[in-house]
């Protein structure tokens, strides 16, 4: 009988064992891949913000030279206020773009699928071919966009090729390729109890009421999901503004980003030590700015539970 007992635990420690040799075996293609293509290549920017390196010769130490050519940079400052201003502008008309058209589609209408898929297939084009697309629409000269402002008695507008209107135009054109938060918007409006709706239709509530105090709180942990990411993405615009600008981040420098500029000083400049640092400066702003979020959400994303 004791020997029964003392085998036991022994036997059970062999197995916990072989399963935990057998997890670590099936996740090493995935370990493999995130040391050799994320943490080391992070780590090695990392050390080349201290570095020199034109890619063509072999790095050498610089110290902070890469810290005080920051320090008096006046475009990685200029792109760093076009960036803010580009995600201050087209995060919450996304959201709210997103959400509106997300309440469209979630009526009960016959046929309603068919237009679920149209307003997402913009999503699933490549955004290549989606900048071509609206640099013909913007055309200053033979575009769409300034057909129609003739048509109503408007002046022409320079579009991408205005400083005054570049970046709002890259802001309209991103408002196209909404599919992807609509669809989460659609799927947290779809999980909304119906017993809630009808609780407030019972108590007198209009549709206006019942989308604030029912609708609304119930999907504010989507909204939090759709305004992080959103944050995130648009701090890495970087294909529509280097298409539209010719990699210049022009006209005036009125879409240079900062990840076009990092991209610039990396292969263009082929300062890559400095290139390390802009893109180290963009992960602390962006990383900053999702725990300042994540602190907020406690005031105002609501979940089932705390409602009950």
């Amino acid at each position: 009988m004791s020997a029964q007992i003392v085998v036991q635990p022994a036997r059970r420690g062999a197995l916990l064992r072989q399963e935990a040799i057998d997890g670590f075996v099936f996740i090493t293609p995935w370990l493999l891949g995130f040391v050799l293509w994320t943490a080391g290549p992070m780590l090695f920017s990392l050390v080349l913000v201290f570095m020199n390196w034109s890619i063509l010769s072999a790095p050498r130490f610089a110290g902070l030279a890469n810290f005080q050519r920051l320090a008096h940079d006046r475009l990685f400052v200029v792109s760093l206020a076009n960036t803010g201003y580009y995600t201050l502008i087209t995060v919450p008309l996304n959201l709210v773009t997103n959400l509106i058209v997300a309440l469209g589609l979630n009526l009960k209408l016959r046929g309603i699928n068919i237009f679920r898929t149209v307003y997402y297939m913009p999503t699933i084009v490549p955004q290549v071919a989606s900048v071509m697309l609206w640099m013909w629409i913007f055309n200053p000269e033979f575009g769409l966009a300034n057909a129609l402002l003739v048509r109503l008695g408007l002046p022409k507008l320079g579009w991408f090729w205005d400083p005054r209107w570049a970046k709002n135009t890259l802001i309209l054109m991103n408002l196209w390729g909404f599919g992807t938060g609509m669809i989460v918007f659609l799927a947290a409006l779809q999980g909304v109890p119906q017993e809630l709706y009808e609780a407030g239709q019972l108590d007198g509530a209009g549709t206006w009421h019942l989308f604030r105090h029912v609708t609304l709180p119930m999907i504010t942990p989507v909204v939090f999901f759709n305004l992080c990411v959103g944050i995130i993405n648009t701090f890495q615009v970087f294909t529509a503004a280097f298409i539209v600008s010719d990699g210049r981040g022009g006209p005036a420098n009125s879409t240079l980003f900062l990840v076009l500029y990092l991209y610039r000083n990396g292969f263009e400049f082929f300062r890559m030590g400095y290139a390390a640092l802009i893109a180290w400066i963009l992960f602390a702003i962006v990383l900053l700015v999702t725990l300042v979020q994540f602190r907020l959400a406690r005031y105002w994303v609501y979940y089932e539970r705390e409602i009950i």
